[in-house]
Parts: C-alpha cells; sequence; structure tokens
C-alpha cells in the first residue's frame, strides 16, 4: 500500500458509500459515472482491499469498506466543521447548533442552554426543532452540535451518540385560576371529567400519565392532543384545559401562561437529556452543558423536587 493518500478518491469513496451506489454519487458530484468509478478503482487499488461488494443493483460496504468508512465520516465531517468555523472567525462568535425535540417544553429548553450562553467567547445560537429520530440521526451526522429532549438514547441503538441527564422534575397540573379553582379541592380526586390538554402518544410522558389517572381511577374529559409542547401551553394558557407542567419551571409557567399549581403529582417525573456525539475537537458551548449535567447529577441538584 501506498504511503500517500489520495484525499479526492477518497472523498469519491464516501460519496458513494453515502448515495448507496456510482450513478447517485456521480449525480451529486456533477461527474461522468465512468469518472467516479475509475477514481473509485484506483483508491481500492491504493489500498490494496476491495471497499465494496456487489449486491443486487446496490453497492454494499466490505469490512475494509467500513473500516474505511469510519475514518472518511471523521475525516469529511470534521472537514465541515472546519469550514463552519473559519466562516465565523471574523464575526468573534462560535456557531452552537442546536436540535430542540418537539416534544420538549420550551421552558426547559432554555434552562439546559442557559450555560451555554454564559461561556468566554460569543455564542450564535441556531436552534432547529424536530422529531426525536430525526435529530439524532442529524446529530450524528454532525449536522447539530448537540440535541435536547425528555428521552435517553436506548441502549444498543447503531449511532455514535451519548446521552446525559441534565435534571428530572416531578409534575404537577396545572391550569388558569378559574379552572384552578374549580379542581383545586380534593385533588386527585375531583378531576373526573376535568378538560385536559395532554401530549400524544408518542411523548415519552404520555405513558406515566396515563398510569397516573388508572392508578388515581381518574378519566379526564381529554379536549385536546398536541406534538409540540408550545401550542399545548397555548391552548392552556387560554383556559381550554389543564394540564401537566414540570415543578422545576412552576415559576416561569405561571409568569409565562398564567397557568397555577391544582395539585403535585410526585409519581409522574419528566426526564431532561442532553445528547452529543463523539468530535475530535470540542465544542466548548456543548462542554459547557455537559459539565452542568455532571456536576448537578453528582451534586444532587439535577433532581428537582
Amino acid at each position: 500500500m501506498k504511503s500517500d493518500l489520495n484525499y479526492r478518491h477518497l472523498y469519491y469513496f464516501w460519496v458513494v458509500a453515502k448515495e448507496g451506489g456510482i450513478t447517485r454519487a456521480a449525480e451529486r458530484l456533477s461527474l461522468a459515472v465512468q469518472t467516479v468509478s475509475s477514481q473509485l478503482t484506483l483508491l481500492e487499488q491504493s489500498l490494496g482491499k476491495a471497499l465494496f461488494s456487489q449486491q443486487g443493483r446496490r453497492l454494499v460496504l466490505t469490512e475494509a469498506g467500513r473500516v474505511a468508512m469510519n475514518y472518511a465520516d471523521q475525516i469529511f465531517l470534521l472537514g465541515l466543521q472546519m469550514q463552519e468555523a473559519v466562516s465565523e472567525a471574523d464575526s468573534g462568535r462560535i456557531r452552537l447548533s442546536v436540535g430542540i425535540s418537539d416534544s420538549l417544553p420550551k421552558l426547559s429548553a432554555y434552562r439546559m442552554l442557559e450555560q451555554a450562553m454564559k461561556i468566554d467567547k460569543k455564542v450564535r445560537l441556531v436552534c432547529y426543532e424536530d422529531q426525536f429520530e430525526a435529530l439524532l440521526a442529524d446529530l450524528a451526522l454532525h449536522k447539530l452540535d448537540v440535541v435536547l429532549t425528555d428521552r435517553e438514547v436506548q441502549p444498543g441503538s447503531a449511532l455514535k451518540v451519548f446521552s446525559h441527564q441534565l435534571f428530572e422534575s416531578e409534575m404537577l397540573v396545572v391550569g388558569v385560576p378559574g379552572l384552578a379553582a374549580d379542581y383545586g379541592k380534593d385533588f386527585p380526586k375531583n378531576l373526573n371529567g376535568a378538560p385536559f390538554l395532554l401530549p400524544t402518544r408518542n411523548n415519552a410522558l404520555r405513558g406515566k400519565i396515563d398510569e397516573w389517572f388508572l392508578q388515581e381511577n381518574v378519566k379526564p374529559d381529554v379536549v385536546g392532543e398536541f406534538e409540540d409542547n408550545a401550542l399545548l401551553s397555548t391552548f392552556g394558557r387560554r383556559g381550554l384545559g389543564l394540564f401537566f407542567a414540570p415543578a422545576a419551571l412552576a415559576g416561569e409557567i405561571e409568569a409565562q401562561f398564567g397557568a397555577v399549581q391544582v395539585g403535585a403529582v410526585p409519581g409522574v417525573r419528566e426526564q431532561f437529556f442532553v445528547i452529543s456525539n463523539e468530535r475530535k475537537i470540542k465544542h466548548p458551548a456543548v462542554e459547557a452543558i455537559l459539565a452542568t449535567a455532571a456536576a448537578e447529577l453528582y451534586n444532587g441538584a439535577g433532581i428537582a423536587p
């Protein structure tokens, strides 16, 4: 094997692997199929290993190809990060791209990002909201620096990402003062028939809420179910139903949505996670968030009453 490596050939290999075939890779690269194919052959000859095997109409990575792909991912994704860092250099700011799970309360997201905005360097925050699985995929591809969510990555995941619990909180049933006055007495027995705004069933918290209703023999009148927690809270502010909120954010919930406590639900706890990936060059804002998570959990401060 030659000691020098042609990085253009390696880049073509990387694109072919990403696209799943030479034809699609050639379209993405705006090159002739023959050009990409010949460059790939030169790379395989240089490495002395076949990087792909043919399965039907699709190219599949060999074991050597998977090893090469692992390194190519790191090389070219690091290159993308370098381009972003260089483009931000003159502004005096560093870019922090954050994925926020659509089920995560936005006040919780703010709480989780506070430390990132307090580091010595100026930070330009770019936030994207999407479903949990889509955000994890973007994080694994280094399109995001960190993901904030209410669930952890399941063990055995093929993605090279890591969950860090930042804090957890018991939940409260809250509502506008008029509803709170109607349903605050003899809690939770008098919640039968009470109007409730709930997260949809794909939300990590919903199963815990349904279980609590069963345990307390409460049959609520579910007047709305929401994917977006911010929309749920907006309907709650209008007095259309009671809703659940983290006790750790009770003050902010009252100030922003005018919702006061109807009763505490200690058996239902919501967890908040920061999910990061492997980086060769550490992002100072992400490191600040992770350091806060580690310190708060170590000191017990991350578990709100």
